[in-house]
């Protein structure tokens, strides 16, 4: 059974630094399409960064330059490391994944298999 458990959150200034941590057992990150997810009030979950087993990322537009996705394969756990934090960051962090090939491609559609309770980030002026 894979169990995802994001940790992290919490309440910060603009332009200020968070770093979101998601614990995996149950799957190995380091195989697997791994994604963070965020959803804010009133507004439908978006990606937000993606790796996968090449240790390829991605990040949606709003966020590049700004957020660095990466993992610890030996602890099993993927990062989120935010900085330059905007008011529009504020959201629930959701952590995703799924198993992947090597050659296959990691999207947000796919990564979304198994998620996290989510930990909340909150933006302040």
């Amino acid at each position: 059974q894979v169990r995802l458990v994001e940790s992290g959150g919490g309440s910060v200034q603009a332009g200020g630094s968070l770093s979101l941590s998601c614990a995996a057992s149950g799957i190995t990150v380091s195989a697997s399409c791994m994604g963070w997810f965020r959803q804010a009030p009133g507004k439908e979950r978006e990606g937000v960064a993606l790796i996968d087993r090449r240790a390829i990322q991605s990040y949606t537009d709003s966020v590049k330059g700004r957020f660095t996705i990466s993992r610890d394969n030996a602890k099993n756990i993927v990062h989120l490391r935010m900085n330059s934090l905007k008011l529009e960051d504020t959201a629930m962090y959701f952590c995703a994944a799924r198993p992947i090939g090597w050659f296959s491609t990691c999207t947000y559609g796919y990564a979304g298999d198994s998620w996290g309770q989510g930990t909340q980030v909150t933006v302040s002026s």
